[in-house]
């Protein structure tokens, strides 16, 4: 018979879902940003990345106070995430409405980052370990700011584009 977990061996079960998610995103962005076709979108699939390796070194620093290991687990929906934006880089869109989907993808992203972010820190602070839960806070807000971040490219410029060229092709 296996060994009953506890709330503990629950909150390292989702930072090592999280370690994954943040591993694969790794991987992830540079094809996001080879993609992209607005520099500026480009730059923040870039500077994402950079922001992501800084949240797997965190991660890694939090199982080394817990005295965890980082691995032994995969997350699941990061690897459909992923899959969803490899698609829309696929689909055959013309450029800028391309750009509008790699946005939406990135952003569902980001909203599942956020989502286990937010409740590993509620895990954290549940457990009383005010440390981990503003590492936690710190990384929940970097993935907040790249959220808003990509809202405002989509509205700024690229959903512009993409309707124009669409009443392009409307209006002939």
């Amino acid at each position: 018979m296996s060994e009953t977990k506890d709330f503990r061996n629950l909150l390292v079960d989702q930072l090592r879902d999280l370690y994954s998610a943040e591993t694969q995103l790794i991987k992830a962005l540079p094809k996001m940003a080879e993609a992209a076709t607005l520099p500026a979108l480009k730059a923040a699939f870039l500077g994402h990345l950079k922001e992501t390796k800084g949240h797997q070194v965190r991660l890694e620093e939090l199982f080394e106070t817990l005295d965890e290991k980082p691995t032994g687990k995969t997350c699941a929906a990061m690897k459909g995430l992923i899959s969803e934006g490899d698609e829309v880089a696929k689909e055959g869109y013309s450029l800028p409405v391309r750009d509008a989907g790699l946005i939406a993808a990135a952003q569902r992203v980001e909203h599942y980052e956020m989502a286990a972010y937010g409740t590993v820190r509620a895990f954290a602070l549940q457990l009383n370990d005010k440390s981990m839960a503003a590492k936690l806070q710190l990384t929940l807000k970097e993935e907040s700011d790249a959220d808003k971040k990509l809202t405002l490219l989509a509205r700024s410029a690229v959903n512009e584009q993409a309707c124009e060229e669409q009443n392009q092709l409307v209006n002939g």
